[in-house]
């Protein structure tokens, strides 16, 4: 079972990585177009190249419209992705300075409570999401200057919010049943800072 859940994680970490590397690759084309353009219409590429200037604008170079617009929504999407991986790695960052004197099933309950806390949260978000999502559906809001509905991205960073509530949940029971019978399924280590 855990082995499922830990490939779950992984696919979904892995396309969130795809997602956020095309949006670095849309926001440094964009970046590019927009300098691009300001070079061609520059009094001295319009001086000394019109024609040149002229041919390249009329390509259609500069920024890609909406670019701001798809990242909003990539950014979020792909943070809920990363989610659910961090979550069964124990990878968010541990701050012990107060813990480290507790005995070692001391710092277990803590954890498992941290991360029942986590599970309940994670929950909430995603239950909150969606009914954002439904509100946006119902109201038909859409994007400034691409136009396309609001719901759309609310629904995409649902599947990472979803699949993150399920993964906490389930690190969580792995955390009280840990306690309860002694087993080790999961590792304690948390982000190394």
């Amino acid at each position: 079972m855990h082995r499922t859940f830990l490939n779950l994680s992984r696919l979904m970490a892995i396309i969130g990585g795809i997602v956020l590397s095309l949006l670095i690759l849309l926001v440094c084309l964009s970046i590019v177009g927009r300098t691009l353009n300001g070079i061609f219409h520059s009094d001295l590429m319009q001086g000394a190249l019109p024609g040149f200037s002229e041919m390249m604008l009329a390509t259609g170079i500069g920024p890609i419209n909406g670019d701001f617009e798809l990242v909003e929504a990539g950014i979020a999407f792909a943070i809920f992705m990363f989610i659910p991986l961090t979550q069964i790695t124990s990878g968010h960052a541990v701050v012990d300075v107060f813990t480290n004197w507790l005995p070692m099933r001391g710092q277990k309950m803590l954890m498992a409570i941290a991360e029942v806390l986590f599970a309940i949260a994670l929950t909430v978000i995603a239950v909150q999401l969606y009914e954002g999502m439904l509100s946006k559906q119902r109201s038909g809001t859409t994007t400034f200057l691409l136009q396309f509905p609001i719901w759309w991205a609310y629904a995409l960073s649902l599947i990472g919010a979803v699949s993150a509530a399920i993964v906490g949940t389930y690190v969580a029971l792995v955390r009280v049943y840990q306690i309860i019978t002694g087993a080790k399924i999961l590792g304690e280590e948390g982000a190394e800072h």
